[in-house]
């Protein structure tokens, strides 16, 4: 009876083995035209084509209080919080009252969640003067308050405007929002990123 089950366990290893030689067989002389095409990337903007199809992606660098910190390709017409949720959601320490998780993403954009108690999530006195660029399109009212000649109500102006024409894609588009001239423009240029 042990010699049976012994010569059973030796077929069953043998065949486990011819079966691995075969689908590493097929896979090499298969012909290589039956794997999938990868998906072509996404036209540079501005490049001409036109209106993005339905499959029109977006990249996002997501930074900060998130579990898998890093580039992401989203649909386009997403939203922060998807591009958060991509990235394994937010950490503990994360402050996500600092982050309008409604906002569209732009591409190229990054996102940055920021951590409790940090100077850009406190308001403390370094909010100010931030050390990193404001982003014009996910910043809160509160961040955009906190931009040298930018009041509450011009704030508001510039929230307004994204909300009506999208994500900020150049920093030159603050020119647009009523309240901010060449001069003020060229005093946010190296506080703010699109």
């Amino acid at each position: 009876m042990a010699e049976f089950l012994h010569q059973r366990r030796r077929q069953l290893l043998l065949a486990a083995v011819a079966l691995a030689l075969l689908l590493l067989a097929a896979r090499y002389l298969l012909p290589a035209g039956t794997a999938t095409p990868a998906a072509p990337l996404p036209p540079p903007p501005g490049s001409g084509t036109g209106a993005a199809g339905p499959s029109a992606r977006v990249v996002v660098d997501v930074v900060g209080e998130v579990r898998r910190p890093g580039l992401y390709r989203l649909a386009d017409g997403s939203r922060i919080a998807d591009a958060v949720a991509r990235a394994g959601g937010a950490t503990r320490k994360a402050e996500l009252a600092q982050v309008n998780l409604a906002a569209p993403l732009a591409d190229g954009e990054q996102v940055v969640v920021p951590a409790r108690g940090s100077a850009a999530a406190a308001g403390g006195p370094d909010a100010a003067a931030p050390s990193a660029p404001i982003q014009l399109s996910t910043a809160t009212l509160e961040q955009l308050d906190s931009l040298p000649g930018v009041g509450p109500a011009t704030a508001q102006k510039i929230l307004d405007y994204r909300t009506k024409h999208g994500a900020f894609s150049s920093v030159d588009e603050l020119d647009a929002v009523p309240g901010i001239g060449p001069k003020r423009l060229e005093q946010l240029r190296e506080l703010v990123v699109p």
